[in-house]
């Protein structure tokens, strides 16, 4: 069996199933009937093979195997370490002390872990113990057993509080555990209990979306309608322990890509896979309570919030789990924000999410001035993804006009932006200052911004770059990352967060805000040209 990434495997499934359908079409044409009974008999096997590819690539390979991403360089590495040192002590949420709130069933603390029961779930069933020897008598007098020490707590979410009502006991008093039997096992289906040996951690996800949501399903979800409202709440996201930065680990699936139809999908396991553990709706006072209680109690971003928006073709969940990525990987303890507007997801619905982007203005514009004005925080960085540029580039022009003097965002990423070069241009001019920093992405070899660009008459994308050069504007970092990008498609469409030096740049950007670039990334190039200096990931590297 060839080595095959499941993404890979499944353009080569369909393209294969594909030839076979159109042969079969075509030696219908006009051909005799032993002609077409041999037609009939290859179209009945290009039905068989895909299904049976599928079924032997799903036992081979239980998990997505995405392409993996060159290893960050070694300097940039070594800066990371170093505001890693800076800023300690490390992530650690301080242990719940109060009560909840009156009148909440609402989620637990931010950066506390979280495993919700099954709704329904039986009792756990009672496990008969396999036979033990019998242990020699203990001495009369046993010295007390000290446990043993505790794993440490995850970057994230560290290990869930006992509960009141089964204290844990003090470690004079903890007796040993050996030759006891072992604990009974949950029922089937229910989720793991969290705790020192959970092989997930945690992460909260703070959303603002004007989806609407999907009738009649087991949980809350949004789908590609418009819902012409600001709704918030909070998504809990489990990050197997197991994870590759940077990737996002979701079940093997046999899909047609771009296309929303999935054949075969694996089974979501929390020890191996991004998986939603909780999805909470909530009113404005409640969400903000939350939040400012985890950026409170953040450590190594202290008062920091991030909020990113995504691009086009993207549905809520993914949007959900890229952030939740995202902030994993950063190691950002404070709070991460989402605005999800309706994307429709699929070639066709390019002109759908355009227009889309527009009408969700007026959300957008309340989302970030909450996050701005009323979370806590008070160093707030923007990162925007393909299409998402449109509608916040829309959104801060407008926030320009209106902010007070003096209130002006951290960093503002902009990655991938897939807006006409000339508008982005001018906008970008319109509204210099309203952050410390702004950053461009761009990359030569960004399949998904080819395809914009011929769609909109052959004019480049603000992301691209031509053989004329990146788009250069005063005031606006630009960085060339087509040598740095990767994508387990190989459309180069999300390289600022499926790129380790991506992710350590941007980790640096925000944690100390350093330009020009080469100083956060020795390594990067600095290329001059008679309209300005952009840099570069050196090619090879």
């Amino acid at each position: 069996m060839l080595d095959l990434s499941p993404d890979v495997a499944s353009l080569v499934i369909a393209a294969v199933a594909l030839l076979l359908y159109l042969y079969a079409w075509w030696a219908l044409r006009e051909l005799p009937w032993l002609a077409k009974a041999a037609a009939r008999l290859l179209l009945a096997i290009a039905l068989v093979v895909p299904f049976v590819l599928m079924l032997t690539l799903g036992t081979e390979r239980s998990a997505p195997t995405a392409s993996k991403s060159a290893k960050p360089p070694e300097m940039a590495e070594r800066r990371l370490d170093d505001a890693e040192r800076a800023t300690r002590p490390r992530m650690r949420s301080a242990p719940r002390e109060q009560a909840e709130p009156t009148g909440g069933s609402g989620p637990p603390p931010a950066g506390e872990s979280f495993a919700p029961p099954a709704a329904g779930a039986p009792p756990p069933a009672p496990v008969t113990p396999p036979p033990v020897a019998a242990a020699p008598p203990p001495p009369a007098a046993p010295a007390p057993v000290t446990p043993d020490a505790a794993s440490p707590p995850s970057p994230i979410a560290p290990p869930a509080a006992p509960a009141p009502s089964e204290p844990a006991p003090r470690a004079a008093e903890a007796p040993t555990t050996r030759g006891m039997a072992p604990p009974p096992a949950p029922a089937p289906g229910a989720p793991p209990p969290i705790g020192a040996d959970t092989k997930f951690d945690i992460v909260p996800v703070f959303y603002g979306t004007d989806r609407a949501r999907e009738p009649a399903v087991a949980r809350l979800q949004y789908g590609f309608e418009r819902g012409r409202r600001l709704e918030l709440g909070q998504a809990l996201v489990s990050v197997p322990k197991s994870h590759e930065k940077p990737q996002v680990e979701r079940p093997w699936s046999l899909r047609i890509p771009y296309f929303n139809l999935t054949v075969y999908e694996e089974k979501e396991d929390p020890e191996k896979h991004f998986t939603m553990r909780e999805i909470k709706a909530l009113t404005r006072e409640e969400l903000l309570a939350i939040v400012r209680e985890r950026i409170a109690k953040a450590s190594r971003y202290k008062d920091h919030a991030i909020v990113f928006i995504h691009g086009y073709n993207t549905t809520f969940d993914n949007a959900v789990y890229r952030t939740a990525q995202i902030a994993y990987d950063l190691k950002f303890d404070s709070a991460p924000f989402l605005y999800s507007w309706p994307s429709g997801g699929g070639v066709a619905s390019y002109t759908y999410d355009r227009e889309s982007t527009a009408q969700s203005e007026p959300y957008l514009k309340d989302f970030l001035e909450l996050v701005a004005k009323e979370s806590g925080a008070k160093s707030v960085s923007v990162i925007a993804h393909s299409m998402g540029n449109q509608l916040v580039l829309r959104v801060l022009q407008d926030l320009m006009r209106t902010t007070p003097p003096g209130v002006v965002l951290n960093q503002l990423v902009l990655a991938a932006p897939d807006v006409d070069r000339d508008a982005f241009e001018h906008v970008a001019k319109a509204i210099r200052g309203i952050a410390s920093g702004v950053t461009l992405y761009a990359a030569a070899n960004d399949r998904a911004l080819g395809v914009s660009r011929r769609f909109h008459g052959g004019v480049p994308r603000a992301g691209d770059v031509p053989e004329a050069g990146p788009l250069l504007i005063e005031g606006v970092d630009t960085i060339d990352v087509t040598a740095a990008s990767t994508d387990s498609l190989g459309l180069n469409h999300s390289g600022y967060a499926e790129n380790n030096a991506l992710v350590n740049d941007i980790a640096l950007l925000i944690q100390t805000g350093e330009r020009p670039p080469e100083k956060r990334v020795p390594i990067l190039e600095r290329i001059k040209t008679d309209k300005g200096d952009y840099w570069r990931y050196p090619l090879g590297k």
